[in-house]
């Protein structure tokens, strides 16, 4: 594959709009939707793949679902692509070759752009690593979830430990030098020792990047029915507590909720994600925030259904909104919040075309109660407020 760079992105005719209003970057997210299986705990649109996945005619569909959406790039390139599912690393090396060459030939990509794949640990999977390294894909997250046996099962995942372990060990012999680790904690029948020891195996393996996130039960899974019997709140803490000392000790620094990255190799997609910037979503259920040159911004979302998606006689785009300015304060929150370090204050106006005295009052209000630090020049949780992210944002709803 040979990927096509892209100048900077330029502003829309005119420059800033109002209130400082500036054109975001822009990146892509595709989903692809099909797993081996259905996990007990995942409320993502997935389904479980038949003997046969179509790649070819999904391809064909991603690719007319991105034609369609172009204008709403506004002549940007793309500074990041995410690969996600479902299990994306089920295609073919060929597939995802054709794929990638369909979307560079209608956007031009960043000369440092991030590709990433979402993988999982199956021994099938692996084999294809070195594949996806020289189609330009060129950072890894592996849904690890755990390496204990007890606790795959409990999950419902089809990879043992040892997989775990490989998969990680292929990644790095492919050439990914920069890869991510998936990991949950506060699993079924799980202590303190257990987290911990599924950190430490993770932390062995190198990788430069780790989403450490706490099971929960989410509505339309099997969890949520028939749920598990998952550690009590003092329990949760105590494995909270230990495993952040375990990850600073080791070096890794945690910039966002559950994101842990190493050597400053933070995600790229999802910073933009948290830091209000655009995106475009192609593929069975994928969402989009888009804005234009006028300081509009909305939310698009996809068919849901992968044989609606795949249907020739339906649109691709199931629904848009666009959001009211008294709805961007908390939308701009809701995710820059999620940032340890906080944003710039000027990136809010930048990204939201409204003033930063449009949240002067929730921001005092956030500070006396001891959730947002009382800096001027950046918007940023106290731990306080890291902690209790969601009562920090109750003071920015409309």
């Amino acid at each position: 594959m040979s990927l096509q760079p892209s100048s900077p992105a330029p502003l829309p005719e005119g420059g800033e709009r109002k209130g400082g209003f500036q054109l975001p970057p822009l990146a892509l997210y595709v989903h692809i939707p099909w797993c081996v299986r259905k996990c007990p705990y995942c409320d993502f649109n997935s389904h479980a793949a038949g003997p046969e996945l179509p790649e070819d005619a999904y391809v064909d569909a991603l690719l007319a679902d991105l034609e369609a959406d172009l204008p709403a790039a506004h002549g940007r390139g793309l500074v990041t692509i995410f690969l996600g599912g479902g299990t994306p690393s089920l295609f073919s090396a060929r597939a995802l070759d054709r794929l990638l060459n369909g979307i560079n030939r209608h956007l031009a990509f960043a000369p440092d752009i991030e590709i990433t794949l979402e993988a999982n640990p199956g021994t099938f999977e692996q084999e294809k690593f070195a594949d996806y390294r020289r189609l330009g894909i060129n950072r890894l997250s592996i849904g690890v979830q755990s390496f204990q046996t007890a606790q795959l099962q409990a999950l419902g995942r089809i990879h043992d430990g040892n997989e775990a372990v490989r998969a990680a060990e292929m990644a790095r012999r492919a050439g990914f030098d920069n890869f991510n680790l998936d990991l949950m904690h506060g699993l079924p029948g799980q202590d303190v020792a257990g987290a911990l020891a599924d950190l430490r195996q993770a932390v062995a393996l190198g990788p430069t990047h780790l989403s450490w996130y706490q099971l929960t039960l989410e509505p339309n899974t099997l969890f949520w029915s028939q749920p598990p019997e998952i550690p009590e709140d003092d329990l949760l803490w105590d494995i909270q507590e230990a495993g952040q000392a375990l990850l600073a000790a080791e070096g890794f620094v945690q910039y966002e909720t559950s994101a842990y990255a190493r050597d400053d190799r933070r995600a790229r997609h999802n910073l933009n994600y948290w830091t209000f910037g655009d995106f475009l979503g192609i593929g069975a259920g994928a969402h989009a925030k888009l804005s234009d040159p006028h300081g509009h911004i909305r939310r698009t979302w996809k068919t849901r259904l992968p044989k609606d998606y795949l249907d020739p006689d339906k649109r691709f785009q199931a629904g848009e909104r666009l959001l009211e300015a008294a709805e961007l304060p908390f939308e701009f929150m809701m995710n820059a919040l999620r940032l340890t370090g906080g944003v710039p204050a000027e990136l809010f106006a930048q990204r939201t075309g409204l003033p930063l005295a449009a949240i002067a009052e929730p921001c005092a209000a956030a500070h006396a109660a001891g959730l947002l630090e009382n800096d001027p020049q950046l918007l940023r949780p106290t731990a306080r407020g890291q902690l209790f992210l969601n009562d920090l944002l109750q003071h920015f709803l409309p």
